[in-house]
Formats: structure tokens, sequence, C-alpha cells
């Protein structure tokens, strides 16, 4: 018997196939009997900090993949004054959100580097900072898994009490030896753990994966989206508890093709790797991701750009509205959607 398609969002005549984080957004605001914003924007800043595998804690030079800002290339320097930078942000996307045009809310996106990655009273005053800015309703948090140690998950813990608040886990892939090629400093297990305590305390993860990684089969891709959309609680309990373990799954996942971008250790390393050969070829694994992503995950990114001015490879990888546009084209085009093979 053929399925009838899931259709997420089907306002301002959209036939949207994927659970966006906007879509998810707008049910959610319903279902509290809110009006809902015209839009969440995310602000994008670098908080100033760095991370283990950058200042000799654990490695140096960090990620290969990683540019020099910590890939938060459009993200407004923050170290030193948090409001000015999220208005520094707020004017850099009023061509296409202009405030005074729109109902907009915004989350402060703490993105360059490795954002719990300092003391938690200096974390503190730049998360409260933010939250203290006019129309800022939450927060996002990027950071690498082993990096939240007990104090800095008391204070997320606590501002997840009161606003908001989401933690995206660089996770990248699920295959130690991938990550310890591209210089991670850090690996499934440990990924796993910070998973669990922060679910444990009722904290959102947003798991950010790389689809292109040099040496990566399109199965091996595949295994990394999985994993990350498996039962949380398996993490932990499958070696005792045959078959799947019902429990919470993340709350988001980011998939974000490889960019080689100038200024990345990968530049040097490998000038010539191409991650995909064309466009067609990552919408084709894109879709096939899409298809085992249970619907209840949010989607936060399914693509990935980088600066014309730094971009190497894939040279088409800038064209960000393009390639979104084929994807939902294709979607249709194949009758399926996100989460139709999903257990």
């Amino acid at each position: 018997m053929d399925m009838e398609p899931i259709l997420f969002d089907t306002s301002d005549g959209q036939q949207l196939r994927i659970n966006t984080i906007s879509s998810w957004f707008k049910k959610h605001y319903e279902e509290l009997g809110l009006n809902a914003p015209a839009k969440i924007v995310k602000l994008s800043l670098d908080g100033g900090f760095t991370c283990p595998n950058r200042d000799g804690s654990k490695g140096t030079g960090g990620c290969l993949f990683c540019s020099e800002s910590g890939s938060g290339d459009m993200a407004s320097r923050a170290a030193d004054d948090i409001e000015s930078a999220l208005s520094n942000q707020i004017r850099l996307l009023s061509d296409k959100w202009p405030a005074d045009k729109y109902n907009l809310q915004y989350m402060a996106y703490f993105q360059s580097h490795t954002n719990t990655y300092a003391p938690a009273s200096e974390l503190r005053e730049k998360f409260e900072a933010a939250l203290n800015t006019p129309d800022v309703v939450g927060l996002a948090i990027a950071t690498r898994p082993d990096c939240i140690p007990e104090d800095v998950l008391d204070l997320l813990s606590e501002l997840n009490e009161k606003t908001f608040l989401w933690v995206e886990l660089g996770l990248q892939t699920i295959h130690d030896e991938t990550a310890h090629a591209m210089n991670l400093c850090h690996n499934q297990a440990d990924y796993d753990d910070a998973l669990r305590r922060l679910t444990d305390r009722g904290i959102r993860v947003v798991t950010h994966l790389i689809l292109g990684l040099p040496g990566e089969t399109r199965e091996m891709m595949l295994e990394s989206v999985r994993y990350a959309c498996r039962s949380i609680d398996s993490s932990h309990t499958a070696a005792t508890v045959p078959g799947p373990v019902p429990g919470p799954r993340i709350f988001g996942l980011k998939l974000h093709m490889l960019n080689v971008v100038r200024g990345s250790g990968m530049a040097q390393a490998m000038p010539d790797y191409v991650p995909f050969n064309s466009m067609e070829e990552y919408i084709d694994l894109l879709i096939s991701a899409l298809e085992i992503i249970p619907p209840e995950i949010t989607l936060h990114r399914i693509s990935g750009d980088a600066p014309r001015a730094t971009l190497i490879a894939p040279e088409w990888s800038y064209q960000k509205r393009t390639i979104l546009n084929s994807i939902h084209r294709e979607l249709s085009r194949r009758g399926t959607w996100q989460g139709r093979l999903s257990e």
C-alpha cells in the first residue's frame, strides 16, 4: 500500500516534506496558544573562545576542515560587547529580514570555535548578556562533546529553565578513524557521554554531521546519520538490552556538506580534494539521509555554504538557494519525505 507523504508545513502554499526548525517553531507557538513571530532569526556570534585542539591542551591547528574563524565566517565578534555584536548581526540581516517590516524574534547563536570552553563565570556573563538584549528569546550554543564539565553543565541546566536553549554538539562522524584523520581530538565515546549528560538534564541537543569527509563512503555517512538519530537510551543500555531500546531522540540535526576553504588545514594537506563531484551527487545522498531521519527530529541545516572568497571546493556550494530548491523539488519528484524509511 502506498503511503501518504508527510507534509510538515502547508502554510503560505508550501508543501514542505522536511521538519525544518522554522516549521517546528510555528507549531510550537500554536501549541502554546501564542501568535508566532514572522521569523525567529539566528544571530551568529563569535564569543572570543578557542578550542582545546588549537591551544595545545589536546592538539594544535584545529580540526582539519575548520576555517581560521572557527567555522564562524558569518559571525560578529562579541568577546567584549555582546549587545553591539547582536545589533550588528541584525543590521547585516536587515535586507532579508528588516526588523521594521516583520515581527521578528532572535536566537543568540554562539557559533565560532568551542562555546563552552571557558570558566563557567565567563560563560554566564556572555550568555546572560545575550539574553538581556531586546527580542532575544533563546540561546543556541555550539560546542565540542568533550568540553562540557560539570559546572558548565549546571549553568546550561539553569539557563534551560528560563529560556529556550539548545546545545549543538559537533559529532561530525561516528567513525573514529575519520575523526583522527581530521584532527578532531574527540570521538564517538565523547559524544555519547555528552549527549547522555545533556539529555538527562532535559537540555535539547542538535547534532552536527559533516558529509563528504575524506575516506568516507556513502554508507559510512549514512551510518553516522542513523547513529545520530537513534534512541538516546540505546547508547548506554544496548549492551544489556536486546533489540531496539525506546527513548528520546536528539532535538535536531544539522547536515553540512564539507567545504574546503582557504586558511584551513585541509586546504594545505589536501588542496585538490573535492567532497562531491556534482550538486546532483550531494542531493542524492542528502535525500537518502532525509528518508532515514525520524520525522520528529528538527532539521537545522541540510546544506552548507562558505564565503565565496574563501571557498575552494565544492565550487558550487555557495549556491545555497539553488541547492535547497533542488532538494525540495527532488523530494517531490521522488514522492518521498523525511522519515519515510525511518524505524
